[in-house]
């Protein structure tokens, strides 16, 4: 989730309409100054216990943040207490039981993402052998209770966990028990953006079927391959889901922007400190008529926090989110922006893309977006086939995009070999939840402890 930083300059009052939209206008570039900003969530376990630490702890959260610091990262505090950590490779951050995440900076190509992703992890995994902590990478917990998990102290995060309960049953441990992989990617204009968001949204299900890596709860196979998609089924239906209105004629910024008005609010941040306007309206706000700060109206800042409080499986802001997939190991983490990437920063890919999903309907991309957490591969498709049967060619096509773009290293490789382990899982059908599954049910007899010596950065 994103972290608040002290705002620097003029934050204009929204006085139109056109201030809404030009959020989203603003981020139009052209292709040359198109970048890959690659966020991934890690949990955070003690070596001698696999107890999850907690904020203040000798060997918590705070101690892991502070040791970071010895890499150049300066700290980001909310009151007296350091969330994150800012720096060249972007925002060090805090989930709110205290998963550990890097937002990436915005960077030219995958080369630069990849190395990007190793001195974090080489960084992280330097200061949890000081402090004997370790880090693993999934999509949901495998065996902790929601009690057994530490809060971290951020504002938001209380106003959150307070109204989380309210609007739907799974809203806690999608905060408190699941990691991602998300990419944010650029567009050129309204239209690039729209079919980007189509392709994206399309297809984001296969995105969720390839990294599907969270099959255990509290020790035990839950029936699912993906539960942390599953848990946002289940969260908040007002911000969550796969917006229909994004394949109607005439989607635009506009359309998305009264989207985002009718997403009930979780706060506002005013002299450092979150105020609770969970369930309010953000119209109401532009009207000057917020309970939370009557007679006071919003300003450009306040609608980029509230565009960060909404979840649906692609995600605007003045990028494009794709927000599909479970959290996993090293070499996962560089394949999900190579899939994207090369799906949608090259036009023939995009378009190939599109030419595969665009006979959908609605309803088979609902029944598609529903079926994958429990049947991943073997979710059905239009047409009596399964997700399986098309995404030795999704990928394929994104490995085109990728070679297509020609960005090349020192050793004259293009990007393309970041996508070869969702060359693998395509091809042997055989997701990462499913092997975990196996390893389960035979080596490890059970013992869910095994978990740590396999999934540990």
């Amino acid at each position: 989730m994103s972290t608040k930083t002290v705002s620097k300059g003029n934050d204009p009052v929204i006085e139109s309409r056109s201030q809404l939209i030009s959020a989203f206008a603003k981020g139009e570039k052209p292709a040359e100054r198109w970048r890959i900003g690659t966020e991934h969530e890690k949990f955070v376990y003690r070596n001698a216990d696999h107890r999850a630490p907690g904020y203040a702890d000798p060997d918590g959260i705070r101690a892991l943040l502070d040791a970071l610091t010895r890499f150049g990262w300066e700290p980001i505090r909310e009151g007296d207490n350091v969330i994150a950590l800012a720096g060249p490779d972007g925002n060090v951050s805090l989930e709110p039981a205290g998963q550990l995440e890097l937002s990436g900076a915005p960077l030219e190509n995958l080369h630069q993402t990849c190395a990007e992703t190793g001195r974090h992890l080489n960084q992280v995994k330097e200061v949890g052998a000081q402090l004997g902590v370790g880090i693993l990478g999934m999509g949901f917990w495998p065996d902790k209770r929601r009690d057994e998990l530490p809060i971290m102290p951020k504002g938001r995060y209380e106003i959150m966990l307070r109204h989380m309960p309210r609007v739907g049953s799974l809203g806690l441990d999608m905060m408190l028990r699941t990691c991602t992989i998300q990419v944010n990617l650029d567009y050129a204009s309204e239209a690039d953006m729209a079919k980007k968001f189509r392709v994206g949204l399309a297809l984001q299900p296969l995105a969720t079927a390839l990294f599907a890596n969270s099959p255990f709860t509290e020790g035990k196979p839950n029936g699912f391959l993906s539960y942390r998609s599953h848990i946002w089924s289940d969260t908040d239906p007002h911000r969550t889901g796969m917006l229909p209105f994004v394949f109607e004629d005439g989607f635009g910024y506009e359309r998305y922007a009264d989207y985002a008005l009718d997403v009930p609010m979780y706060f506002v941040y005013r002299d450092g400190k979150y105020i609770d306007a969970a369930g309010q309206s953000f119209r109401d706000f532009l009207d000057g008529r917020l309970p939370a700060l009557p007679g006071e109206k919003p300003t450009e800042s306040d609608w980029a926090d509230h565009l960060s409080t909404a979840f649906p499986e692609v995600r605007m802001k003045s990028f494009l989110e794709m927000r599909g997939a479970d959290g996993g190991p090293w070499n996962r983490i560089c394949a999900l922006p190579a899939l994207w990437v090369g799906l949608l920063y090259d036009g023939t890919a995009l378009d190939a893309a599109w030419d595969v999903v665009k006979h959908w309907t609605m309803e088979e991309r609902e029944a598609l977006r529903n079926a994958v957490p429990r049947l991943g591969l073997d979710a059905p498709i239009a047409g009596g086939r399964t997700l399986g049967d098309i995404a030795p060619e999704i990928v394929e096509i994104a490995s085109s995009g990728l070679t297509a773009r020609a960005r090349l290293n020192s050793s004259g490789d293009n990007e393309s070999g970041f996508i070869d382990p969702l060359r693998e899982i395509a091809a042997s059908r055989i997701v990462p939840a499913q092997a975990l599954l196996n390893r389960y049910h035979g080596a490890w007899g059970g013992d869910i402890s095994k978990i740590y010596d396999e999934m540990s950065f």
